[in-house]
């Protein structure tokens, strides 16, 4: 049986293991502000989304990852439908989020509905990496 929840502070191992890109203190702001999920089969955490308000009132997926041996099963598209379905039950209507240009998560984004709408070059140094695309749905 498949579930997809808030993340709790109990998730903390298992969100790490996916995420070594968010601060241990952001993580409990996202469990907080209810700005993670976490989709569970049948008692097993598999996968996760986070995301942020850009502009402090556009919701932006920054996470989604789901566990190596559970990927292509179609619980990358089940987190983004439930996402976009609390986003549009909070009111918002439009969403975004971004992947690198050498991601082939671009073409997962455009295939639920996601279209290009700009990219960010970062070629600081020692921040360099491939243009960062971002992508927007309406909801």
């Amino acid at each position: 049986m498949t579930e997809i929840r808030y993340a709790e502070e109990k998730d903390r191992d298992f969100w790490f293991r996916l995420d070594g890109h968010l601060a241990e203190s952001e993580f409990m702001q996202k469990v907080a502000r209810r700005q993670g999920y976490v989709l569970e089969e049948d008692g097993v955490p598999v996968g996760l989304l986070r995301y942020n308000l850009f502009w402090d009132n556009t919701p932006f997926c920054t996470m989604l990852f789901v566990d190596w041996p559970h990927q292509r099963k179609g619980y990358g598209r089940l987190l983004m439908e439930h996402w976009e379905q609390d986003m549009k039950e909070q009111g918002h209507g439009m969403l975004l989020t971004s992947t690198q240009v050498d991601e082939d998560a671009q073409h997962f984004y455009r295939r639920l509905g996601y279209r290009d709408c700009g990219g960010l070059v970062m070629d600081v140094p020692g921040y360099e990496q491939p243009m960062e695309l971002f992508l927007v749905k309406a909801i």
